[in-house]
């Protein structure tokens, strides 16, 4: 399999689209995770002296844990509030990973272009390679994404769909430009998929040296571990960002948060330092799951492709000489007949 690799290898193209369909396929996998770890990071802790009672708007309700909210959830909404938003957030994990898996090949050839060595980057490079590469990639998809956690957390009697929402973050205060909410805090957390993907390269280095395709289960394990690492790395900025483009709560009367820094300040004057981590065992187990079956999809689908290629390029070899065989042999009739 090795020696398949080497022999034909994957363009940008091609792994941008194996990046993205793995993550397709992890992302619906595991999509109700999304929703509660995304209401969990959004809700504001009740003051002690508030009223127990909660309120009917399952999106206003306060969750204790993970299993709670997803109670709750089905409670009020059943099933189809766990897919609340779904084809907009798959919409945006596609074009995300594409660009992401696409820019992040293309800077990573181009830096071992220029290198002009055969040694693999160090730690420090593949971490500012991935985070030009998620830099570029947020760019282009970070309305997407606004779009999405608008959906996740709207009121059930105020839900849309994706071209709606979209409609009322451009009517909102900040116009078009509302799309680009977070936009600060998201290219501060290139670093999640630089650490991510970091870690990854130097983890198969050391753990599985000079194997260029990988089994299912190691992929899969290398992916876990590597997303935890930078989950547990970056989860306050994640809040921040969340914060950043969702609906901002009762207490501030419709007013958008204006920075990560403000939603992190507003976070910890009610909740402490603790609630800026809020969420982290739906968002730890999320991305364990979906960058697990996510670097094993891609292994695979980088196989696929590259047996493709090997196929088309069999195929078109046997086409050339077919081609051949058919010329030289009208050649030799004509060249029997008399004249």
């Amino acid at each position: 399999m090795a020696a398949q690799s080497k022999s034909a290898p994957i363009s940008p193209w091609g792994k941008a689209v194996a990046g993205a369909s793995g993550a397709v396929l992890a992302n619906a996998l595991v999509y109700p995770l999304d929703i509660v770890k995304t209401r969990l990071q959004v809700q504001v802790k009740p003051p002690s002296t508030a009223p127990t009672t909660e309120p009917a708007d399952p999106v206003e309700s306060h969750y204790s844990s993970t299993w709670d909210a997803l109670s709750k959830i089905v409670a009020d909404d059943g099933l189809k509030g766990l897919y609340a938003g779904m084809s907009g957030s798959l919409l945006g994990v596609a074009s995300t990973n594409f660009a992401y898996f696409y820019w992040y090949s293309v800077v990573r050839a181009l830096y071992l272009r220029s290198a002009k060595t055969s040694t693999p980057p160090s730690t420090v490079v593949e971490l500012s390679l991935g985070a030009v590469a998620g830099a570029i990639a947020q760019l282009c998809t970070i309305p997407v994404a606004v779009i999405t956690t608008r959906q996740q957390t709207q009121r059930r009697t105020e839900r849309k769909g994706f071209v709606d929402t979209a409609r009322e973050v451009i009517d909102g205060e900040d116009g078009p430009f509302g799309l680009w909410r977070g936009l600060k805090a998201s290219l501060v957390l290139v670093v999640n998929p630089a650490i991510t993907y970091g870690a990854y390269e130097r983890l198969k280095e050391n753990l599985f040296p000079g194997k260029n395709s990988l089994k299912p289960w190691e992929a899969f394990l290398l992916g876990a571990a590597s997303k935890s690492l930078a989950t547990i790395v970056t989860q306050p900025l994640i809040v921040a960002k969340v914060g950043l483009q969702s609906r901002p709560p009762p207490e501030r009367k419709g007013k958008p948060f204006s920075s990560f820094v403000e939603v992190m300040n507003f976070i910890m004057e009610r909740e402490g330092v603790l609630g800026l981590f809020k969420g982290i065992g739906p968002q730890i187990l999320k991305g364990l799951l979906v960058q697990g079956i996510l670097m094993m999809t891609k292994e695979r689908m980088e196989l696929l492709f590259v047996l493709f290629l090997r196929y088309l390029r069999t195929l078109r070899t046997k086409q050339l000489q077919g081609i051949v065989q058919s010329t030289a042999a009208v050649r030799s009739i004509s060249s029997a007949k008399p004249l």
